[in-house]
């Protein structure tokens, strides 16, 4: 396509670079950045012109409007802003009462002519030249138009995307940013539209937008226009892509998360309303608006993109629905975690557990209590107070002002990229988001709690609860010898979890996943055509919907949970024990009572090693070791370790590895390494026998205590004798860590101990052992308790020597 060049008020995006930021502003230079640079790379974007800063401030001349506006912007008052909503009225109405010169006229119009398809519908979009810079994004503050069609329509829009430059809260960021009014000019980019009306659209960032988490890409979307997913009016579809995957061509989606996707934002028939939110029929709702394939796709250009950049990116994308093609629409640098760099955290202890009112998406991690708010729209930021909780079906770019009195946000609607969610990380205050029902739940006036400490899941509760708050610094210190690793459960918190000083994780739960993700049985998906009609049955079908074959949804879930644990904490070690639960904890699963044998003592029943080659629970385990394959084989994820629970004899752990043969997980195949709990008398007696089938030893001290000192550890009648610094306990621990010592093969311990006493972590440190896992909250304590114990073992040495 050829464009009339006009002086300098248009170019073609193809003749942009990003060093054109004074120009094109920093939207359109990115475009033209990318169409320059990354479509021979394959990726795709969408063309069109650019009418330069050039063309707006010859705009403002013709019509003598610079002195106009300079002296209205100097009526205002910039420390309390009470005249803003006046102020801001009045330069929009200067910018509007103008007129286009005949020179920017005919430039618009040819160019327009010249495009592909004329008079194909295109987006008008503003693009400040003050926009996308690393301290200040602008993003939201300046208007832009969808399914733009017709010469006069696009003059139009561009009109309207110069008022929007005066926008209140384009003023006010302005002010709060320290730019100059007058010396922000405004280029407008006239864009050929993807067809994502029939199609989807959304946003990605290359990395986690809630912990700066940076190995990840994060993809959001939903059907329609992507505005739906820019403004938060829907819970979209959300995708995590792990980056070295990408690199090495392997499976990079680590994980899925379907949205509710309530709206779909189509084109409309009129010029005054091109565009219109419709409901979206249920068959797409329940379905990803992206493919496997797409997702992987986009993942593999927002990485190109960021390679590119060499900054962390935030990227709007679009699939056409007429031709199934996917576009990037823009891209620019993220603000808020690039600006950051992790030397402490604030962890957060609520004192109470309450049942929340209403639950979302966290953004953020903090506690906030406060008044509630209710805001529908501008006509009630007269109600807002300082310190208040905003709650609204959605946030809207004219309400950043009054967002900036909230201590916190609740919304109906939006997931992790919306309006809200980054004004929240912008402000620095947490949010709820997409609760679906926060403000039917809510009334103003209310005083609540809103709540960000529980990994993915924001809460909302009723009343002032009280809570704990300190601040940890991420202290790097000299490196010990004994590495500290951590006890996992929750796959959501991992991501955060990777800045503290660790060597990985010693142990991950599986229990809790299988628990909260899962939620049903393995043998109930495994027999799931036998089952009776029943709640249950009803109630697993409802789960697994989208599964044909049931026994796919364990294995997608379990292997996504295990997935982002082991993407948080690449390279490092990721040990992950075979599901744990006793027979009691079995049957509380849904469907599990068809399939677990009552016990009078389940502690020391049908748990760990023995359920796996049982022909009751076989078929179950071997959809664990399939989850565990996925992430190895398919994601590349060979970080992950595997570990053996509740092994009673060398016998029995010999057909454990025969089984996980049969599953496809065979030690040593691709290097994967197998370690078994050390946890009963047994373990320790043969160590050494143990130690030929295995590849190390993990020492489990509750349960070596309890069965060492024959103490039911759940009965609080004699809660008072366990204790792992006991003779006979510590005799135990000695004699395994010296075998293992002996064998060459790898020890550790996970338990509270080393980190509530300091001499049992001395004992340790003194007796060789290689890692000590602790529960994230005491992880910190636990590295200064070993640091100590290594000082202490070389002060030994050197007094020895010198002796």
């Amino acid at each position: 396509m050829e464009y009339i060049k006009h002086l300098n008020f248009c170019k073609s995006y193809s003749e942009i670079k990003l060093s054109d930021l004074p120009q094109a502003g920093g939207k359109n230079a990115s475009l033209g950045e990318m169409i320059f640079a990354l479509s021979p790379k394959g990726i795709r974007l969408p063309g069109g012109f650019v009418l330069t800063a050039d063309a707006y401030r010859l705009f403002l001349k013709e019509n003598d409007f610079e002195k106009k506006l300079t002296a209205e912007l100097l009526s205002l008052d910039t420390k309390e802003l009470t005249n803003l909503r006046e102020v801001g009225k009045k330069c929009r109405e200067i910018i509007a009462s103008g007129k286009l010169p005949d020179d920017l006229l005919q430039a618009i119009t040819e160019n327009y002519q010249a495009m592909k398809g004329f008079p194909a519908p295109v987006a008008v979009r503003s693009s400040a030249t003050a926009e996308d810079l690393p301290s200040a994004s602008f993003a939201g503050q300046h208007d832009s138009f969808l399914n733009v069609k017709g010469v006069e329509q696009v003059i139009s829009a561009i009109l309207r995307c110069y008022v929007s430059l005066f926008n209140d809260r384009a003023i006010k960021y302005r002010i709060d940013n320290h730019f100059e009014h007058m010396q922000v000019a405004l280029s407008v980019g006239i864009q050929q539209m993807v067809r994502s009306d029939t199609g989807s659209a959304g946003v990605a960032f290359t990395m986690d937008p809630e912990t700066g988490f940076k190995n990840v890409i994060y993809l959001t979307g939903a059907w329609g226009l992507g505005e739906n997913v820019v403004q938060g009016a829907v819970n979209p579809d959300e995708f995590y892509l792990f980056k070295p995957a990408i690199e090495s061509n392997k499976k990079s989606i680590i994980k899925r998360k379907l949205g509710a996707k309530e709206n779909m934002m189509v084109y409309s028939e009129g010029t005054e309303k091109p565009i219109k939110n419709i409901e979206t029929p249920a068959s797409q709702r329940n379905i990803y608006c992206l493919s496997n394939a797409d997702a992987e796709q986009l993942g593999k250009w927002c990485f190109i993109i960021e390679k590119h950049y060499g900054l962390p990116m935030d990227i709007e994308w679009a699939k056409d629905g007429e031709t199934g093609e996917l576009f990037i629409l823009q891209a620019r640098q993220e603000t808020v975690h690039s600006q950051k760099k992790a030397v402490s955290t604030k962890e957060y202890k609520l004192n109470s557990k309450e049942q929340p009112l209403c639950t979302g998406k966290s953004v953020g991690k903090a506690i906030a209590s406060g008044r509630v708010s209710i805001v529908q729209s501008l006509a009630d930021a007269s109600k807002v107070q300082q310190g208040d909780i905003i709650v609204a079906d959605i946030t809207n770019p004219d309400w950043n002002a009054l967002l900036r009195k909230a201590v916190s946000i609740v919304t109906n609607k939006g997931g992790r990229t919306s309006h809200a969610s980054i004004v929240a990380r912008e402000l620095g205050i947490h949010a709820v988001v997409g609760t679906m029902d926060a403000t039917s739940k809510l009334h103003d006036g209310q005083i609540i709690t809103v709540s960000c400490i529980d990994g993915d899941e924001g809460n909302v509760y009723d009343g002032k609860l009280e809570w704990e708050e300190k601040e940890i610094l991420f202290d790097q210190g000299k490196e010990t010898r004994t590495k500290p690793m951590f006890i996992l459960a929750d796959p959501d918190k991992a991501f955060g979890l990777s800045f503290y000083p660790n060597q990985g994780v010693g142990l991950l739960r599986m229990e809790f996943m299988i628990t909260n993700t899962i939620r049903i049985h393995p043998m109930a998906l495994v027999k799931y055509d036998e089952l009776v009609d029943s709640n249950d049955k009803r109630a697993i079908e409802a789960i697994t919907s989208n599964f044909t074959d049931k026994k796919q949804f364990f294995i997608e879930k379990l292997s996504e949970s295990v997935a982002m644990v082991a993407a948080a904490f690449y390279p490092k070690e990721v040990i992950v024990r075979m599901s744990d639960f006793k027979t009691n904890e079995y049957s509380l699963l849904i469907g599990g009572k068809n399939f677990e044998p009552h016990e009078e003592n389940p502690m020391l029943g049908f748990r760990g090693a023995s359920r796996y080659y049982n022909e009751r629970y076989k078929e179950g385990f071997g959809l664990e070791c399939q989850a565990i394959k996925v992430v190895r084989d398919e994601m590349g994820l060979t970080n992950v370790k595997v570990m053996i629970p509740f092994c009673r004899t060398v016998e029995e752990g010999k057909k454990v590895i025969e089984t996980m043969k049969e599953f496809g997980l065979e030690r040593g195949t691709n290097n994967l390494e197998v370690y078994v709990m050390a946890e009963i008398p047994s373990n320790v007696i043969l160590a050494d026998e143990f130690a030929k089938i295995f590849d190390g030893f993990s020492i489990g001290s509750n349960d070596l205590t309890q069965l060492t000192l024959g103490i039911d550890r759940d009965s609080a009648v004699i809660s008072g004798l366990f204790d792992e610094n006991n003779r006979a306990v510590k005799e135990m621990l000695t004699q395994v860590i010296q075998t293992a010592k002996k064998c060459g093969v790898k020890i550790a311990l996970c338990g509270q101990a080393p980190s509530d006493y300091p001499e049992f972590a001395q004992f340790l440190v003194d007796q060789g052992i290689d890692s000590i896992s602790f529960n994230a909250d005491a992880l910190l304590k636990g590295i200064e308790n070993i640091r100590i114990a290594e000082e202490q073992v070389s002060k030994s040495k050197i007094q020895e020597v010198t002796l």
